[in-house]
């Protein structure tokens, strides 16, 4: 049966395959697994039938375990359902998976195979998740494909229903769950026919139902569980046949031949790999390369891993083996072996391989990537037992070497690999790009794009493959017909060109003319290119992005035109029909101007007078290798510099696969020392501020702004300036002129968003801050190196005090350089915590977006101040977050305690100095803006003490001081997932302080709607507008009474920001302060984009949308509402941003009716906020 073609990744073809046959979906966003049932989101609201005839009923649960449950009641209740996931989420449904399976339901649950967290989070795949699900009594399929996805997705929903046994569906995340293939797509009819609907009508009259009731979910005792548990067996010892049968209805369909165990290779194989997932595709590439040389090797691919069958197994294995390897995807410490060695090993007991040695190997933990070499040097292995490829283990000696790299991608595929930044566009482009390829031409095509875990500004590298013949590569690529490099900056920093084949293409995305390309290109690269016969091109996409309208760095389309024209694989007309085409159906929603920009983008990319071949001098072949830019710390704490000469500089040069055990070992319970973002000067910026000291009113509102703490304010005395480099500028600080004042501006930590030149209030309305080329303000760096070397002037703090906005920013900022995006609006509030209370905070953070530019190794962006105080961090998970940082609290409480009580004893008995140093400790013992001195004089005091009490106490000094816990995460957590742990924390009436940053989408998984989201909103999960308004958490917090709750908008009110930040601190109790957050997922159409994040924030509250107060309990005033009437239409606010604006455009009636609803809760909110003011307005 031909099928028609069509280019999905595996998260999509899961969905495709899945809606077919699911009446309820229910889930939860999380990485890599979320795509799928936002898809399913999407064709349901747009009216798309399963093989009912119905659309699927899908929601948003607030957790995984959430959405377990109701996969459950829903399965219970008669409705055929699926739910998506990976990682710690498929882990917090394993209490109702064993319920599902206990009871004989069946849903399946599609699993994106992700690596849980340990010591380190871990976003990539492998198969940690679902091996921990092996004995919950689920049936496990195993997907190596996007293709097989597609093929074998409909036999998990088959063998579930006829079988009566849930099924984990799973495949490799990132791996399988990103790649795009070109894949034939099922017609619903002809999974309709696969069904068995005579076992749907079954389950569907087995169903719970007051009309004929049941009960179910009993509480059994001893005499009976027992022998109830074994009374299922027969269904799983017949579950693996029932597989099989679905298989072949499958095979019959589409001439496959798909079974519980494939074998591929060679019938009189003397070596086999058992294996499991994508891996087998390479393997399978690297079996073609070892046939041609004669080599007796195979590989059985494991599809039905629960139940297992032995018997399948064996069958499948050829007679001729004499060794067999095994290849696990997870780490099971303390195991004798991972868990598919363990059942093949048991598997093979008692048959006619039972004495064949059996070798157990680890591979591609967290996605490290798994190549044919390394494949080639399993094959070989006939010592280690145990062993690991892909890594060198030079502290136990479990590794393979693999020796030289192989190409054994089949003749005839065109190999591209494309350089980009972070939220240039370059991946969304290279997506379309794959797809119109895929689409548009007989030829099979794969993409995978390759990141790092920052938001925005990390190196993304997309790899595109494309030929005659079926791609199997799933690895990445390292030697390129076509290589694009869209960030100059990279040139010097990372080997781009040496991976381009002999007379292949090479395109620089750069603002240098084809003479200055001499001086600005190192040795190395001219020689490559001259030596290997490169074809060179250059393009200016910023000038280009900025003469169209898209900026300078929204460049993706420009260079995607270029490089179709350059590649010459669909006609030049074609292609840029093609292009618009996919820029009008990605870019619509945002309305009809975004879309003409990226047309003409399109055409700009593809004009000859932009894309401009450089001719190689003969010169060039001369040149010397200059070496990269490394990195070399020196200096400062040596902890830090040995981190950052030891790992940082090697991963960001993209070496990390190179790092041994031995490097990393220091680091094996995933701790990493504070303060190494300020090594990494990434440089990434296309434009970054230049100061003008004779505009500048020096209220330092840029520093208070700044997402990364790149721009701050500077006092020196005269003879810090003295020693100055040559052409710093200062000027006369005002209110103390005995120091000079300067602002100090990072170009290399820059990422050029522009806030602090928008909020720069200058002089006589010109700006004191201008944005500019990076080329031309790249030489002020040595002035902010400089300046940060110098110390904080306390008196200068001191004068100004610390809870204004001036004083607050001549202190360090302890949050400095992080992966944030561009104009991030959460930054700026963690970043002022940290100025305020930075030196003494624990910080618990729950996993998004704060964890991720938080702490993503190698850059840690948290650092110590010149005492070497600094933030405690750390991230346990994303649903316990509150409950981790109250174990904090309890731990300090506990040893603070038993300090105190020593502390007591020498206020007794101890010298007149000592009890003095004990009484002030006392006295301030739970007041941490002040016991923080009380105990350096204790400490002194207790100096000469040799008496066991102040040893005991002097033995513990570091837990002597009150510190200020902090709990901070978004409104994913606190609304959703954290929020039952946030109330009992709220409720414990411990003192601790809760930082939201709201951004009222989950923006760490791509935008899907939370409890935050407001009415009328689009979101992921909300694609026709959210029809309910958001959770009042700040409300629920107030009820308590005892809680100190704020809600601030640092953009509307700075000094608000301030205020209720140090207020909650200084509470003795619970506090919560929610800080509304602007996010890249809200489309601001404001010109300027990200720029305007502080100015978004002043229109959201101007408008109504968002409100400002403070409720403290010990104040006399315990309410007030610090925003003002509605001075802005309401309107305007909501069509200033895409997630508004774009079901404006969609569907103007449902639109209008949902804003009138928001419109209607803004006021019944602001109503009900007056009415406070009038209740507690009255108390003392």
């Amino acid at each position: 049966m031909a099928r028609n073609m069509k280019t999905m990744d595996g998260n999509e073809a899961a969905a495709y395959a899945s809606y077919a046959y699911t009446e309820v979906a229910a889930m939860y966003p999380i990485t890599p697994s979320s795509v799928m049932p936002e898809h399913v989101d999407e064709w349901a609201t747009a009216g798309k039938k399963n093989i009912f005839g119905r659309t699927v009923q899908i929601t948003e649960m607030q957790s995984e375990g959430g959405a377990a449950g109701a996969v459950h009641g829903s399965l219970v209740a008669g409705a055929l359902t699926s739910t998506y996931t990976a990682s710690q989420g498929l882990l917090l449904m394993i209490p109702d998976i064993y319920k599902v399976a206990g009871e004989r339901l069946p849903g399946v649950f599609n699993v994106s195979a992700r690596c849980v967290a340990s010591h380190a989070l871990n976003i990539f795949g492998d198969h940690s998740d679902v091996y921990a699900c092996r004995q919950t009594g689920a049936a496990m399929l195993c997907d190596s494909s996007v293709q097989e996805v597609m093929d074998l997705t409909p036999v998990a929903y088959c063998a579930a229903i006829e079988g009566r046994i849930p099924f984990i569906n799973f495949f490799d995340g990132f791996r399988t769950s990103h790649e795009i293939q070109k894949i034939e797509v099922w017609d619903y009819k002809d999974l309709d026919e696969m069904v068995d609907h005579d076992a749907i009508d079954a389950f569907r009259k087995n169903a719970l139902n007051p009309n004929h009731p049941r009960q179910m979910g009993s509480a059994q005792n001893p005499d009976i569980f027992f022998q109830t548990r074994e009374s299922c067996n027969s269904a799983y010892d017949d579950m693996p046949a029932l597989v099989q049968k679905y298989m072949d209805k499958v095979n019959a369909k589409i001439g496959t031949d798909y079974k519980l165990f494939n074998y591929y290779g060679a019938p009189d194989a003397e070596v086999v790999i058992v294996a499991m997932g994508s891996v087998n595709d390479t393997i399978e590439e690297t079996i073609d390369y070892l046939q041609k040389q004669g080599k007796k090797v195979g590989v059985v691919k494991v599809r039905l891993y629960r139940p297992f069958s032995a018997k399948a197994l064996v069958e499948a294995i050829p007679a001729t083996v004499k060794r067999i390897e095994v290849l696990d995807r997870t780490k099971e410490p303390g195991s004798l072996r991972e868990p598919l060695a363990l059942d093949v090993i048991a598997a093979l007991k008692g048959s006619k391989f039972e004495n064949t040695p059996v070798f157990c190997g680890r591979y591609g933990l967290g996605s490290k990537d798994t190549t044919p070499n390394q494949i080639v040097a399993v094959f070989n292995n006939d010592s280690k037992e145990q062993f690991t490829i892909g890594i060198n283990d030079d502290v136990t000696h479990l590794s393979l070497d693999a020796g030289a790299p192989l190409v054994t991608t089949p003749e005839g595929t065109i190999n591209c690999k494309f350089w980009g930044l972070g939220a240039d566009g370059t991946v969304g482009a290279n997506k379309n790009s794959i797809k119109i390829i895929g689409d548009n031409t007989d030829m099979y095509a794969q993409a995978y794009f390759d990141y790092d875990s920052k938001k925005s500004g990390g190196v993304t590298m997309s790899h595109l493959r494309f030929g005659k013949k079926p791609i199997k590569s799933t690895y990445l690529i390292k030697t390129a017909n076509f290589v694009a490099c869209h960030n100059p900056s990279y040139i010097r920093k990372f080997n781009i060109v040496q991976e381009i084949v002999d007379g292949g293409t090479f395109l620089l995305n750069c603002p240098w003319t084809v003479d200055q390309l001499d001086a600005e290109l190192p040795g190395q690269v001219k020689k490559y290119i001259h030596d290997h016969k490169i074809k060179f091109y250059i393009m200016n996409g910023s000038k280009i992005g900025v003469e169209v309208g898209m900026g300078p760095t929204r460049i993706n389309t420009i260079l995607q035109s270029a490089f179709f024209k350059l590649a010459q694989i669909i006609p030049e007309a074609d292609a840029i029909k093609f292009m618009k085409d996919a820029a009008q159906k990605t870019y619509g929603r945002k309305g009809e101007d975004v879309v003409k920009k990226n047309w003409d983008a399109i055409d700009a990319g593809a004009d000859d007078k932009n894309l401009i071949a450089v001719p190689v001098p003969e010169a060039w072949g001369a040149c010397k290798d200059e070496g990269l830019d490394f990195t070399v710390a020196k200096g400062g704490r040596k902890d830090v510099v040995d981190f950052v000469n030891n790992i940082q500089a090697k991963v960001n040069a993209q070496e990390g696969n190179n790092l041994a055990v031995s490097e990393v070992a220091p680091y094996t319970d995933g701790s990493t020392p504070s303060g190494s973002a300020a090594f990494e000067k990434r440089g990434i910026a296309v434009n970054v501020p230049a100061w003008d000291a004779t505009k500048c009113i020096q209220c330092t509102f840029c520093s208070l702004v700044c997402p990364h703490a790149a721009v701050r304010p500077v006092a020196m005395t005269e003879a810090e300036v003295a020693k100055a480099p040559e052409g710093m500028v200062t000027i006369p600080m005002m209110g103390m002129p005995e120091y000079k004042f300067g602002i100090v501006i990072s170009a290399l930590d820059c990422t050029g968003c522009g806030s602090c030149a928008n909020v720069c209030p200058g002089m006589k309305g010109e700006k004191a801050l201008t944005m500019g080329a990076i080329a031309q303000n790249e030489s002020e760096q040595k002035y902010f190196d400089y300046a940060v070397t110098l110390p904080v002037k306390k008196d200068v703090v001191e004068k100004f005090k610390e809870t204004t906005i001036k004083g607050s920013q001549f202190k360090k900022p302890l949050l400095e350089f992080s992966g944030a995006c561009a104009g991030c609006g959460e930054t700026p509030y963690v970043k002022l915590a940290t100025q305020l209370f930075g030196d003494r905070m624990y910080i618990a953070n729950a996993t998004g977006c704060t964890s991720i530019w938080g702490n993503s190794s190698p850059s840690t962006p948290y650092t110590v101040n010149d005492e070497g105080h600094g933030p405690a961090w750390d991230n346990s998970l994303f649903e316990d977050n509150a409950e981790f940082g109250f174990g904090m609290v309890l731990a300090q409480n506990a040893i603070r305690d038993a300090l105190k009580e020593k502390v007591e004893k020498v206020a007794a008995e101890g010298s007149d100095a000592e009890k003095t140093a004990a009484k002030s400790w006392l006295d301030t013992f739970a007041v941490g803006a002040t016991n923080g001195a009380a105990t350096e004089a204790l400490v002194e005091a207790l100096a000469s003490d040799n008496s066991e009490t102040a040893k005991a106490i002097l033995k513990e000094k570091d837990f002597l001081a009150k510190k200020s816990q902090w709990i901070l995460g978004g409104d994913g957590w606190a609304f959703d997932i954290g929020f039952g742990g946030l109330d009992h924390v709220l409720a414990s009436g411990k003192d601790i302080n809760v930082l939201v940053v709201n951004t009222e989408v989950y923006s760490n998984t791509g935008g899907q709607s939370s409890k935050a989201t407001p009415t009328g909103a689009v979101a992921q999960f909300a694609a026709g507008g959210k029809e309910i308004k958001q959770k009042d958490l700040a409300s629920i917090a107030m009820s308590y009474g005892y809680v100190y709750v704020a809600q601030v908008s640092m953009g509307a009110d700075k000094n608000q920001t301030l205020k209720a930040l140090a207020e909650a601190e200084a509470y003795p109790g619970p506090s919560l302060v929610i800080c509304y957050a602007p996010c890249i997922n809200h489309g601001l159409k404001i010109k300027g984009g990200m720029s305007k994040v502080q100015d978004e924030e002043k229109r959201a509250v101007d408008s109504g949308y968002w409100n400002m107060f403070r409720f403290n309990p010990l104040a006399e005033k315990k309410f007030t509402l610090d925003s003002k009437a509605p001075s802005m239409e309401y309107q305007e606010f909501l069509d200033g941003e895409v997630r508004y604006l774009s079901l404006k455009l969609k569907n103007p009636e449902r639109a209008q009716k949902l804003y009138a609803e928001s419109a209607e809760h803004a006021k019944e909110h602001l109503a009900y906020l007056n009415k406070l003011v009038t209740l507690y307005g009255d108390q003392q």
